[in-house]
């Protein structure tokens, strides 16, 4: 299994992960055609297959809060990137 779907699949675990690294996740969702953009306001624009969501970027290291983590796994839902469709 590739690392990336690896990080993929730690978004929809039971129970929410507390240990998502933000640099990594945002390299996965790359490598699966998602463009990103960071902003000034600490947060990151993912783009995928038409649909757009603002997920906030932690502001001391790189561990995504567990909030961040349930909004980003229904947006992935939304978009079709779900672990059975890797």
């Amino acid at each position: 299994m590739s690392k990336h779907k690896q990080k993929i699949q730690k978004i929809f675990e039971h129970p929410i992960s507390g240990n998502i690294d933000s640099k990594k996740l945002l390299s996965a969702l790359e490598h699966y055609g998602a463009e990103i953009d960071l902003t000034k306001e600490h947060h990151a624009k993912i783009h995928l297959n038409g649909k757009m969501y603002s997920m906030p970027l932690p502001h001391q290291g790189n561990t995504l809060s567990k909030d961040a983590v349930v909004d980003l796994r229904h947006y992935l839902e939304e978009v079709g990137l779900t672990p059975d469709k890797l």
